[in-house]
């Protein structure tokens, strides 16, 4: 027999569930008869998984784009877990790749295993250690990282169907281990006084048999041959809107290379 605080329990379930039905009902279908892109992410924040404001800015842009999205993540556990107020690990804590994605993506995700290159006309992956640590092991490995095992069928299958492929920040490094001979850009090769921290990747980057482009913040670096579009984001110390710049840069040029 319910009880008052039973019932009133029950029903804000039913309440909290039907809120984010709606949400997730708006998300989805505001979307027009532009290209289909596919987004991947990799957890929810920099130095653990997707960096917040590259994925933002990516939806964004294709937002304004006229682009109908659909976001995905693996269904795995993160390599750890960062304390991004202390920027150390958190001992004994584990969490969930799509769990964490879905955090930015209002609930409206999908397992990566799903994502079906036949479906979309495009996919991006943006940036944040999550690219490094959870759908590849470069943060550890370097030129001998693996990546995850759909995350390198993704990229190889839209690849194979002459479809774009957009990244930026650090996740190009994805499409260096997957693609021969691809062109990308993680910004400059050299840290000038700290302005370019990661500047390294870029030699990681000839390591694994792709080219180097040198790019600014707000520019991308397209891969005509490969359909692969790369623009360097917070690979770069600079101000948030030029990062945004670059990334809408980038996710231009993959929807002109979408053809829709």
């Amino acid at each position: 027999m319910f009880t008052v605080r039973a019932l009133a329990s029950r029903v804000n379930h039913h309440l909290l569930k039907s809120q984010v039905a709606s949400l997730g009902l708006l998300h989805t279908t505001a979307s027009c008869n532009g290209a289909k892109v596919a987004v991947v992410l990799s957890g929810c924040g920099v130095y653990d998984g997707t960096e917040i404001h590259e994925a933002s800015a990516v939806l964004v842009h294709l937002s304004r784009g006229g682009a109908e999205v659909q976001m995905f993540a693996p269904d795995v556990n993160q390599m750890h877990v960062i304390d991004h107020s202390k920027g150390q690990p958190a001992e004994k804590e584990t969490r969930n790749v799509l769990a964490e994605s879905a955090r930015i993506a209002r609930g409206n995700i999908s397992d990566l295993a799903k994502l079906n290159a036949s479906n979309h006309d495009a996919v991006i992956f943006p940036g944040g250690f999550g690219a490094a640590k959870n759908l590849s092991t470069f943060a550890v490995d370097g030129k001998d990282c693996k990546v995850n095992k759909d995350v390198e069928r993704v990229l190889k299958d839209f690849h194979k169907a002459g479809k774009p492929i957009g990244l930026c920040c650090i996740s190009p490094v994805l499409a260096a281990k997957v693609l021969k001979n691809v062109e990308v850009t993680v910004g400059h090769e050299d840290e000038e006084g700290g302005k370019w921290p990661y500047a390294g990747t870029a030699q990681a980057i000839t390591a694994l048999g792709a080219k180097h482009a040198v790019k600014e913040v707000t520019e991308a670096h397209v891969d005509q041959k490969n359909k692969v579009v790369t623009s360097p984001a917070f690979m770069c110390e600079t101000k948030l809107h030029l990062i945004f710049d670059g990334i809408g840069a980038m996710v231009k040029d993959v929807l002109k290379l979408s053809g829709k």
